[in-house]
Formats: C-alpha cells, sequence, structure tokens
C-alpha cells in the first residue's frame, strides 16, 4: 500500500497516471537495487512516500542519498517511493530481502497499487546467476530482457532495432524432452513471479536482466543501468574524447551510501 510523505499541508497522493514505474528485484547481487541507486542519486529525485508491506524483512537506516551533513540524518525504510515528473518516471527502491512465502502476496499489493495509480507501465532490473547459464546463454551479451504480451505490442520493434536478446526459455525436463519449455531465472527473486502475473492481468511490464554471480556488483549496475538508458534515454551519452565513443557511465553519480557497501576499513589497531 502507498503512503504518500507527509510534507505539511496534508498529504494528497502524488499523480502517477501515464508513468512509469522502475523497480528492482531483489535479486542476485542486489544488481537491481544497485541501478536504481544510481537513477535516483543522478537526478536526486524525490521521495513522495512509502509502500507499506509486511512481506520485507522490516529495517530502517539514514538517507542512504545524503548530500550534506542536515539531510544526512532522515530516516530511510525498507521501500520507497521517489518521483520525477519531468520524466514522467516513479522509482521504487526495495531495500530488504523478503519474508519467506511472501512474495505471492507483495506481487499482488503491487499489481494492485499500479493497476490504481494508473501507471503506464513496469520496468523491473533484475539479475540472475551466471554460473546457470545454459549453453546458449553462454554467448554474446550477459544481457536479456523480458516484456508482456501487452508491452510487447507497444515497444517490440524498438528492442528489435536495438537488437537486444530476449531471455530464453529452457527444458522443462531437460534430457527427457526438449519440447516443453518454460521460462527459467534462478536467483531472479521475485522476477518470474512479477512477471507472470503482470502477463495474465495485462499490465505492461519489461524486466531488464544481468547474468551476474555475487561479489562486487557495482560494475554489473552500471552495465545494468546503462542497458536501460539504451532504451528509456534518461540521460545523454556524451563523447568521449579518447575515441570518440559514448560513454553514459561517467554521469551516473554514486550516491554517499556506497562508500559503505564492503563495511568500514581495518582499524589500524589491528597491526
Amino acid at each position: 500500500m502507498f503512503i504518500p510523505c507527509d510534507r505539511g499541508g496534508g498529504s494528497a497522493a502524488p499523480d502517477f497516471k501515464g508513468f512509469t514505474l522502475l523497480m528492482p528485484a531483489v535479486s542476485v547481487g542486489n544488481v537491481g537495487q544497485l541501478a536504481i541507486d544510481l537513477v535516483i542519486s543522478t537526478f536526486d529525485m524525490t521521495k513522495v512516500g512509502y509502500f507499506y508491506t509486511d512481506c520485507l524483512v522490516p529495517m530502517v537506516g539514514n538517507n542512504p542519498y545524503a548530500t550534506a551533513e542536515e539531510n544526512s540524518t532522515e530516516l530511510s525504510i525498507n521501500a520507497e517511493v521517489y518521483s520525477l515528473p519531468s520524466k514522467r518516471l516513479v522509482v521504487l527502491q526495495i531495500r530488504s530481502p523478503f519474508i519467506k512465502n511472501k512474495y505471492r502476496p507483495f506481487c499482488e499489493t503491487l499489481l494492485s497499487w499500479v493497476k490504481s495509480s494508473e501507471c503506464a507501465r513496469v520496468v523491473l532490473l533484475s539479475s540472475s546467476h551466471a554460473y546457470q547459464r545454459n549453453d546458449e546463454q553462454l554467448l554474446g551479451t550477459p544481457l536479456r530482457y523480458l516484456l508482456t504480451p501487452d508491452l510487447e505490442k507497444a515497444v517490440g520493434g524498438r528492442m528489435q532495432e536495438l537488437n537486444w536478446k530476449e531471455m530464453e526459455k529452457v527444458a522443462a525436463y531437460p534430457g527427457i524432452s526438449d519440447t516443453d519449455k518454460v521460462l527459467h531465472i534462478p536467483g531472479g527473486g521475485i522476477t518470474k513471479l512479477l512477471f507472470t502475473e503482470s502477463c495474465s492481468k495485462g499490465i505492461q511490464m519489461a524486466v531488464l536482466l544481468k547474468f551476474c554471480s555475487e561479489g562486487d556488483n557495482i560494475p554489473d549496475a552500471f552495465v545494468l543501468v546503462n542497458y536501460l538508458n539504451e532504451w528509456l534515454q534518461l540521460i545523454k551519452s556524451e563523447v568521449s574524447t579518447n575515441n570518440n565513443s559514448t560513454d553514459p557511465s561517467s554521469q551516473w553519480k554514486i550516491p554517499s551510501s556506497w562508500r559503505l557497501l564492503f563495511g568500514n576499513g581495518l582499524p589500524p589497531a589491528l597491526f
């Protein structure tokens, strides 16, 4: 359930009609969440509310996008909503894992909100275990996309122009039958369920994902957000003076909280 921020003078819900909802799946390497961090930080997006749910592990912390001492003490919770009206973009950032057996209730609540708020489409940023790729997925780019039938009609041609690769289906019974194929996204968290539910409910959804492994996933986040930018053109690509190629990575603003991704440094007293 969406709860608007109370900034004084009432707390009327913002209008998201026709907006694109961008959100992460809590998946391997937290790549989607890191990519969302880059979008929120780069555009200094305004927090407009919270997504209240009992499906996520509760958490509270300081402002992950603090730019000065004055706003560093603002509190953040496990699911918050940010808005960028100039680009008709609304972002849901998820900061904690799901409680066991709560995937389906979360998907139902989220998609109900998407319909009631009249968002035009949903873009889900996700990831999948690199070590569980099949032979076909080992070739070429580690990036894949999925479109629900309703969104396929609208933007399928654009994906072809970009020469993107659609996520392959795999044999439901490997070694027994190769004719029955299913969607398989190991390590993808809610990705498959949210996508299939969106298909059945007629919601326009795109899934953008990257095959990766656990570790330092900051480079994966940059690759995924650049992949998103190829399609939505959130930022313009600048021309590099070295080789005349476009390099949008340098234009994404890293949030202050990333300094603590791997904890504090080793205390000198140890040595």
